[in-house]
C-alpha cells in the first residue's frame, strides 16, 4: 500500500493545497490527486484550494471546483500539500496546515523543508506529478488523471526538453498517453499557446534584455507600471526566462518582475555550469539546480548585480 492510499484510510475530509502562482506542475498534481480521490477514495469529502490558476488548464476535470479563498471556518481530517517546498509558498491558505489534520507533503523540490507530518519528497524526479504517479495505482488511473499528470510533466520539463528528463519520465509519460488523453493538444495549448498580449511582453523583455558576465548570463526585467500598462499579471510571465536561457551562448539567465515598489520576483534558469537553488536559496527562495527562485528587494540593478556575485563565483569554479 502507497503511502497516499495509507494517508487517506480512515479520512473523511482532506485538502489539498499548492503553491502561490500554480505553474502546470503545480495545477496538474492538485487537480490529479482530487480526480484520483474522487474515483478510489469516493467517501473522502476533498477540496482543493489554490490562486486562480490561469484558464489555460482549464480543460482539466476539476479546475471549476477549485477554491480560491481561505474560508472563515474549515476543518479537515488531511492536508495534501503539492508541488510546495516549504509553509510559505502555501501562501494565504498554510492556515490549514495548523487546523487541517494531519499533513502530507509530496514535492520534488530540493529545498523542500520536509513540514508536513509525512513526506515523500524526490528531487531526482521532473516534478511533483512525476512523484505522485508512484503513489498511485497505475490501473486505477482514469484518463481525467493521465491529463493531470501528463500536464505536471510537460509544464516542468518544458515538454521533456530540461535536464530533469528521464527515461523513467518519458516511461510515466507515455503510460499517460496510453489512457488516452489529447496530448498533442495539452502540449500546444497549455505551454506553448500565449495570448497577443503575453506575445507582446515576451517581446519587450527580449528587447531589454542585457548580456553580462561575458555573454555567460542574461538578464530582463518587467515594472510593475509596465505590468500595468499591458494588463497583465504574474501569469503572464511565464516562460519569459526560458525564452532568455534559449540565447546562444548563455549559461544563465534571470528574470525579474516587479510585485511592489522594488520588489522582485526573481526567476533563474541555467543550462549546465549554475546551480540556481543555491544562488536562490541563499536569497531566501529555492527550487531546484537548473530552475529556481526568490523575492528580493531593492533597485533592480542592485538586485541583479547581488545575484550575479554568485553567479559569477559559480562559473569561475567551473571554468
Amino acid at each position: 500500500m502507497s503511502l497516499l492510499h495509507s494517508f487517506l484510510e480512515n479520512k473523511k475530509t482532506a485538502v489539498i493545497l499548492g503553491h502561490t502562482n500554480p505553474d502546470g506542475d503545480c495545477v496538474g498534481s492538485c487537480l490529479a490527486v482530487y480526480n484520483y480521490l474522487k474515483d478510489c477514495f469516493p467517501q473522502v469529502d476533498v477540496t482543493v484550494y489554490l490562486e486562480q490558476p490561469a484558464d489555460k488548464f482549464r480543460y482539466l476535470n476539476g479546475f471549476e471546483q477549485i477554491r480560491t479563498e481561505m474560508p472563515a471556518d474549515f476543518q479537515a481530517d488531511g492536508c495534501i500539500c503539492l508541488d510546495s517546498g516549504d509553509r510559505d509558498r502555501l501562501g494565504a491558505f498554510s492556515g490549514f496546515l495548523e487546523g487541517g489534520g494531519e499533513v502530507l507533503c509530496v514535492d520534488h523540490h530540493i529545498t523542500n523543508t520536509r513540514y508536513g507530518d509525512k513526506n515523500v519528497v524526490e528531487p531526482e524526479a521532473s516534478s511533483t506529478c512525476e512523484v505522485l504517479f508512484g503513489l498511485m495505482d497505475e490501473e486505477k488511473i482514469s484518463k481525467e488523471t493521465a491529463a493531470c499528470l501528463y500536464t505536471g510533466i510537460v509544464h516542468d520539463t518544458g515538454v521533456f526538453q530540461y535536464t530533469n528528463t528521464s527515461a523513467k519520465t518519458m516511461e510515466i509519460a507515455g503510460k499517460m498517453m496510453a489512457k488516452g488523453i489529447d496530448f498533442s493538444t495539452i502540449v500546444s495549448e497549455s505551454f506553448y499557446q500565449k495570448s497577443y498580449v503575453q506575445n507582446q511582453v515576451l517581446g519587450r523583455a527580449l528587447l531589454e534584455s542585457i548580456l553580462f558576465c561575458d555573454g555567460q548570463c542574461i538578464f530582463s526585467a518587467i515594472r510593475k507600471r509596465d505590468m500595468e500598462f499591458y494588463g497583465v499579471t504574474s501569469r503572464d510571465m511565464e516562460g519569459i526566462v526560458e525564452q532568455l536561457r534559449s540565447t546562444a551562448g548563455v549559461e544563465c539567465a534571470i528574470f525579474l518582475y516587479e510585485k511592489e515598489f522594488q520588489e522582485y520576483k526573481v526567476s533563474m534558469r541555467s543550462k549546465k555550469k549554475v546551480d540556481v537553488s543555491k544562488v536562490a536559496s541563499y536569497f531566501g527562495g529555492g527550487g531546484h539546480v537548473r530552475a529556481a527562485g526568490c523575492t528580493m528587494n531593492g533597485r533592480m540593478h542592485d538586485v541583479v548585480n547581488n545575484l550575479s556575485i554568485h553567479i559569477a563565483k559559480q562559473l569561475e569554479e567551473q571554468a
